[in-house]
């Protein structure tokens, strides 16, 4: 029997007995002329090709391996669903697909999701019978539009500089849950370091008015306090102190476990989560804080491709294998640059004690045509409350390298609008609004890209700071977009790149001129990163990047995830103190 791909629970952090991985085989459809709605293709017993979800058809794990641009594709399955789940909501997750999804149960219109990086749900119960259900998804797809978000993705037919292979369609885990009618949709956790305690807002289903709801945490198995409430509407909070401290520190997750438990007419809703013990500050005396004690960020540009499964990684060891190799190269986190991470990799990123910069894929859309913020805005939140609760996300950043098109400055109210709604939902993260550029008044450090390749010009870019002025690669192409405001703390979130090519590639590409050597590859690395590690207005470093990406290949590792020098050379350099540190 042929075995399911990536079956282990999605969202460790909601977490119920009753649920079902509908990942495997699908049947599966090209639509590039978008007929099928027209031709009814809901309704159809089959499709004439075969997929195995959650890996797109670009992918080589798909069986599809089409890289061709596809501009609608549609899957469907038949379902069977447990009898032990008679009488409960049956609720249809999909963590990921792109781009505009819509969901069909029995031929007939679920709901539609709008945003390739999000996960989304719906409730099906109504639209299931006793017996022959089958679940059909389509997913139109038009990255050429600049009206949606796409990351990395290539507009063009393939793959050039740092963009790459595209993905179309389902690329995260599908699943069914069982729940009660009323129910824990989801939480929001507000750690307190000093109580300590955990302040907790609890979302629940619209059918749980008056019902009675009990949250425990437990550290190791071991109780460590409990709070009960009457919910009265949609979101309840609760705060539970907490009998021992553990703090989530770096290296070590030390996470606490959460039962909820939610009664109503004698049904009890349950789920299990978690959460860490954990405050975060940015500021420019102390730099980046993480309970209270300054730690310089030594993070890696992460971008989540493979080479087998594009977006998707193979197998959950595969996400852990990443997060592994970077602490051992000496990073204590990492950028995941232009993509929505599965919610698995920062469950492991949780527990693990490693720090991650949260972004979305926002290039593809062009943020100067009137109404994109609509097409952006929906999806950053969603990402913000998925997120909010994963001790290892410590910051937000929205955009990268985005500014003014053509002279066309609407860009910069686009940017400012988003900080500020991200402030008003999450007080309790800092937010670079856009890394790698400074075209808004309104971020939380002032965050830099520079690949310049010579150790001691990359140090003259930094030597004018106290009287205000970085001269880093955007203020030496466009004086007058970067300006340094001298109150705002220094992110340095992409340097290095320096290209290290395993096998010959014509197509092969990293930053500056080529090394000629080992020696010259690592004495560059050391003198670059010791600019940084050195200067204590800089609270953070972020080296490009962790792994090769198809043509782009500076990474640490290859896209084959082989070390290119052992890990204990790359630790002795980014593993240095730090200068804010000291």
């Amino acid at each position: 029997m042929k075995s399911i791909p990536k079956d282990k629970h999605p969202r460790p952090d909601r977490m119920r007995a009753d649920w079902l991985c509908l990942n495997g085989t699908w049947d599966f459809e090209i639509d590039n002329a978008r007929v099928g709605v027209y031709k009814k293709y809901f309704e159809r017993e089959s499709l004439d090709s075969k997929i195995t979800v959650p890996f797109c058809p670009e992918s080589v794990l798909s069986g599809i391996g089409n890289t061709d641009f596809m501009n609608s594709v549609w899957y469907r399955r038949d379902i069977e669903i447990p009898a032990t789940w008679s009488g409960k909501r049956i609720i249809l997750h999909i963590d990921a697909c792109d781009y505009e999804t819509t969901v069909y149960v029995n031929g007939l219109k679920v709901g539609t999701h709008r945003g390739g990086y999000t996960s989304f749900q719906f409730d099906i119960t109504d639209k299931l019978k006793e017996n022959g259900n089958y679940i059909t998804v389509c997913a139109v797809d038009d990255i050429a539009s600049e009206r949606q978000v796409a990351g990395k993705q290539s507009a063009r037919l393939g793959s050039y500089g740092c963009y790459y292979t595209r993905t179309t369609g389902i690329w995260q885990t599908v699943w069914l849950e069982a729940v009660e009618a009323a129910h824990v949709t989801s939480y929001k956790a507000y750690p307190n370091i000093s109580a300590p305690s955990l302040g907790l807002e609890v979302l629940t289903s619209n059918a749980s008015i008056g019902a009675a709801l009990n949250v425990k945490a437990f550290y190791e198995g071991r109780l460590m306090g409990e709070a009960d409430a009457t919910v009265s509407s949609n979101s309840t909070f609760l705060e539970i102190s907490l009998a021992e401290k553990h703090l989530w520190e770096c290296g070590n997750g030390r996470l606490y476990d959460l039962e909820f438990s939610l009664t109503q007419d004698g049904k009890t809703d349950s789920m299990k989560g978690y959460f860490g013990l954990r405050e975060v500050s940015l500021t420019k005396e102390k730099g980046f804080t993480l309970n209270g004690k300054t730690v310089f960020g030594r993070f890696v540009l992460d971008q989540g491709f493979y080479p087998d499964g594009i977006y998707t990684a193979p197998t959950d060891e595969a996400l852990i294998f990443d997060i592994e190799a970077s602490m051992k190269c000496g990073f204590n986190g990492a950028r995941l640059h232009q993509k929505v991470f599965e919610p698995r990799f920062l469950y492991h990123a949780d527990r693990l004690g490693y720090m991650v910069w949260e972004e979305t894929g926002n290039w593809g859309l062009d943020t100067t045509l009137e109404g994109n913020i609509y097409n952006f805005l929906p999806e950053w939140l969603e990402e913000i409350e998925r997120d909010f609760s994963h001790p290892s996300v410590i910051g937000w950043c929205p955009f990268n390298e985005t500014w003014d098109l053509n002279g066309r400055r609407q860009c910069n109210h686009f940017l400012d609008t988003v900080y500020d709604v991200t402030k008003a939902i999450d007080k309790t993260r800092p937010v670079i609004t856009d890394s790698g550029s400074y075209p808004t008044e309104r971020t939380d450090a002032h965050d830099i890209h520079d690949y310049e390749q010579d150790p001691q010009k990359f140090r003259e870019v930094f030597a004018e700071m106290d009287n205000g002025l970085i001269k880093d690669q955007i203020y030496r192409w466009t004086p007058k977009r970067q300006k340094y405001k001298t109150e705002l703390p220094v992110f340095v979130s992409e340097y290095g790149g320096i290209a290290w090519v395993m096998k010959k590639d014509d197509t092969a590409w990293g930053y500056g001129k080529s090394v000629a050597g080992e020696d010259e590859f690592f004495e560059r690395l050391e003198g670059l990163t010791d600019v940084l590690l050195q200067n204590e207005k800089i609270f953070a470093f972020c080296y490009t990047q962790l792994t090769d990406v198809e043509q782009e290949q500076n990474g640490l590792l290859t896209y084959q995830r082989e070390f290119k020098f052992p890990p204990e050379r790359y630790e002795r350099i980014f593993g240095k103190k730090a200068a804010i540190e000291k």
